[in-house]
């Protein structure tokens, strides 16, 4: 079993939640972790999203994708490391 730096988790959490249109599957798929592992991160932080057709999308505008790619890129050499 793979144990994650809190900093790690609280990032990848941080992360899901500023890509309104990515799911759990595509964010985890970025940070090359199981997507079980970040779902029971993001229900331990009490975040999430509504979900369901009649969910609305957040307020939050959404993120640049070279943002995307650098904090990405930045989670991938902290787990590494």
């Amino acid at each position: 079993m793979k144990h994650y730096f809190a900093e790690f988790k609280a990032d990848a959490v941080a992360l899901y939640e500023s890509r309104p249109e990515a799911t759990i599957k595509q964010v985890a798929a970025d940070l090359g972790i199981n997507p079980e592992t970040l779902r029971t991160w993001i229900r331990a932080a009490g975040s999430g999203r509504p979900r369901g057709r009649r969910s609305t999308a957040p307020s939050s505008a959404p993120v640049e994708p070279s943002t995307l790619e650098a904090e990405v890129a930045a989670l991938r050499r902290e787990n590494a490391g």
